[in-house]
């Protein structure tokens, strides 16, 4: 009895105090849940370094200036084609209408191009001017993502072994799918949407360039960081552009690149890339991937990119273990 409620003053103590510990840390808590999970996908790639006679700390390390290069070479090409086609992009801000008219049937709506651009740069000057009041705070949440990657590669068994001594061993096997299914939802997330949106840069480069649009490459690297985003994708780069045709009077060019672009630009890299990898997966049907997605980004920003899907995949899995529970007690005999 006295053992027992011990072990509630505990819990109760450990709740009290991640509390208090969210509330504190509430700044820098999207930098941990994201270097918790790269570190959760890369794991498997650190224990093969060392399987293969790296020490435990170099493999570590290597696995996070991996990390840091994938990163890189997601955000800086977008950033670089932002700036080195600037010009470009204003040329063509330039040359568009102040209003466009749209008729269907008997309804006609004006869109007022000008009062869009307008709100669009103030937007656009508020966050470069935020960026540059937090460079310093950004540096920092850099940092500690690199520390808590190499820590979590060089001690990936310490979490673990909190978690199973503190879950009694009747309930080890929900944890194990627990994670099973975890795993398999961020590998869908960082690894095989990373591969397929290379395959759709890659694919849309070609597409844009034999079309004869300048600034393909811009174009390819916007439609490849487009397909993170489920469902709508880089299909909205292929619409965008045919909207520019369309607005600028080409009405065949518009015409052809919304058919070859939506056929090998938005759907030929799933079609190909995304069913080799996806045995990989834990499966989580696309429409629940895209609740979790949207549900995320709108309720925690930038972190809900990863943490909405993740949170629909957990409880996918808790419903399927709990359904699986009453289905055995109903065959056990009474």
């Amino acid at each position: 009895m006295v053992r027992r409620r011990r072990t509630y003053v505990l819990a109760g103590l450990l709740v009290l105090v991640g509390i208090g510990t969210t509330v504190l840390l509430s700044s820098v808590l999207s930098t941990v849940f994201f270097a918790v999970t790269v570190a959760y996908v890369l794991f498997p790639l650190s224990e093969w370094l060392v399987g293969h006679g790296l020490h435990k700390r170099l493999a570590a390390a290597l696995v996070t200036v991996i990390a840091f290069g994938s990163g890189t070479l997601v955000l800086v090409p977008l950033g670089g084609v932002l700036y080195l086609r600037r010009m470009d992009l204003f040329t063509f801000v330039q040359q568009l209408p102040d209003t466009l008219t749209l008729e269907i049937a008997e309804f006609v709506y004006v869109v007022d191009i000008e009062s869009a651009l307008v709100a669009g740069r103030a937007v656009l000057a508020g966050l470069a001017v935020d960026l540059a009041s937090e460079s310093p705070v950004i540096a920092l949440k850099v940092v500690l993502f690199a520390i808590l990657v190499y820590a979590m590669l060089w001690r990936p068994r310490a979490p673990a072994d909190v978690v199973y001594r503190t879950v009694p061993g009747e309930y080890h096997d929900i944890v194990d799918r627990l994670h099973k299914r975890l795993r398999g939802t961020l590998y869908a997330i960082y690894v095989l949407q990373g591969a397929t949106a290379f395959g759709t840069f890659l694919t849309a480069w070609l597409v844009f360039w034999l079309l004869g649009y300048q600034g393909a490459f811009a174009l390819a690297v916007v439609a490849g960081i487009l397909q993170f985003v489920p469902v709508v994708g880089p299909s909205i780069v292929v619409l965008a552009i045919a909207a520019a045709d369309l607005v600028a009077g080409d009405v065949s060019s518009a015409v052809v690149v919304t058919v070859v672009g939506l056929v090998f630009v938005g759907f030929l890299p799933d079609a190909v890339i995304r069913p080799r990898l996806a045995r990989y997966t834990t499966g989580l049907p696309a429409s629940l991937y895209f609740v979790g997605f949207t549900g995320g980004v709108l309720s925690l920003g930038a972190v809900g990119f990863i943490a909405g899907p993740v949170v629909i995949a957990l409880l996918v899995e808790l419903t399927s273990i709990l359904a699986d529970e009453r289905l055995n007690s109903r065959h056990q005999p009474s």
